[in-house]
């Protein structure tokens, strides 16, 4: 049994960890109650809780277009928010998982592992979505500092599927929310970086499965933001590591 303190907990996937929590005990303030941009805030959290484990979710995620628009908030949430998040668990020796997302890697080959090499999908026009790719990595740079921390690059989407269109021409490696959830879980001893996702494959065929009724749809038909064509994951280490507890 692990006293999980997760931030972000008026989010989806918050309140799955929270459903599908087992044994654990897992306590999800809202923001009212624990602004990841103010120190003094998670410190009380801590206190008042006192975790084994800080499963840190909160993150200023979408529309993907709000990055570049207010990139100021975005660094906020992402980046500062992120290095309170890693000061006060090193205050206090409480492990940090930290959720990140699969935008950090180049997205043009897909297949990326652990080790590979970091650089947020970009082109000449400011996007939001390579600055959201920047902000979660940003956050990644301030969690590698702290030795007891793990931090989980995740391709999750919210359960049904959430759009009326799918991607026709985007390949990367999805799960639900509440699959996203029940992995986190299983992973919480683990330390370094792991890839957490599931099957590689185009976005529609993904979305067709739950939700047949949806609409194809190309990424150049959308507008604001530039979407890279392949993030998909090798989720081999998770497999592996998932096969190893069962």
């Amino acid at each position: 049994m692990k006293r999980i303190l997760i931030s972000g907990g008026n989010g989806k996937f918050a309140q799955s960890v929270a459903k599908q929590r087992g044994e654990n005990i897992v306590f999800a303030p809202p923001r009212s109650r624990m602004d990841i941009t103010e120190l003094q805030d998670i410190e009380a959290a801590i206190e008042i809780y006192k975790p084994d484990i800080f499963l840190h979710a909160a993150a200023y995620t979408r529309p993907m277009s709000k990055h570049h628009e207010n990139a100021d908030v975005s660094i906020q949430s992402n980046i500062i928010g992120t290095c309170n998040v890693v000061l006060a668990c090193m205050k206090y020796n409480v492990k940090l998982v930290y959720i990140s997302t699969d935008y950090v890697y180049p997205g043009t080959q897909g297949d990326y592992n652990e080790e590979d090499a970091l650089s947020p999908f970009n082109t000449d026009k400011p996007d939001g979505v390579a600055k959201y790719g920047w902000s979660k990595l940003g956050g990644e740079c301030a969690v590698r500092m702290y030795d007891n921390s793990l931090i989980l690059r995740v391709c999750m989407c919210d359960y049904p599927f959430p759009h009326d269109y799918a991607l026709i021409d985007v390949k990367k490696s999805l799960m639900y929310n509440f699959e996203a959830a029940e992995t986190v879980l299983k992973l919480l001893d683990e330390t370094g970086v792991i890839n957490v996702g599931g099957e590689a494959q185009i976005v529609f065929d993904f979305a067709w499965k739950e939700k047949p009724h949806v609409k194809m749809i190309s990424k150049f038909d959308v507008e604001d933001v530039n979407i890279a064509p392949d993030t998909s994951m090798n989720t081999s280490k998770l497999k592996e590591i998932l096969n190893d507890k069962t």
